[in-house]
């Protein structure tokens, strides 16, 4: 197991959003369709089909950025390229799912949302592209970060000296 759990518990909860969004759209889908609502006229049948192929939508997105951070967990390297904008992407939809849910839904709605955020973020940051090394080792250089006396490991660049005028 990776040294840092943080991209498990991501991809864990990213993976039962995506479960939960695509279940709760499905169910918001038949409800409409039994109680053949209408919004303003619009077509039941195409509320229904649209917020079916929504909560599917949704999920997917979800579910491939779980795949992300367990790629992320199992690998133990920082995401790069098109996982880390995905990353991104869901720590974005994650802050402005926050503020929605504050007004429309309540504090503990809220709350998980920022919870999720941070640990996405807390995702993005952990992993910083630098390789761990172990308390006892010294990097490849010897002992430390230059010389045992406190010098660089590489002596200063000089600047050429000026031409001097004849």
């Amino acid at each position: 197991m990776a040294r840092r759990p943080v991209a498990w518990l991501v991809a864990l909860v990213l993976f039962a959003e995506a479960l939960g969004i695509a279940a709760l759209n499905w169910f918001l889908g038949v409800v409409v369709d039994r109680q053949n609502m209408s919004l303003a006229g619009l077509d039941p049948d195409m509320m229904s089909t649209s917020s079916k192929i929504g909560g599917i939508v949704f999920g997917l997105y979800f579910a491939l950025c779980g795949l992300v951070a367990l790629l992320v967990a199992v690998r133990d390297r920082a995401p790069a390229g098109l996982g880390r904008i995905l990353l991104i992407s869901a720590a974005v939809v994650h802050a402005l799912l926050g503020a929605v849910t504050w007004g429309l839904v309540g504090p503990p709605a809220f709350l998980s949302m920022v919870v999720v955020l941070g640990l996405i973020v807390l995702l993005l940051m952990t992993y910083d592209g630098r390789v761990e090394q172990s308390a006892g080792a010294a990097p490849e250089g010897g002992a430390g970060e230059g010389g045992g006396d406190g010098s660089p490991a590489t002596p200063p660049v000089t600047p050429p000296a000026a031409p001097t005028a004849p």
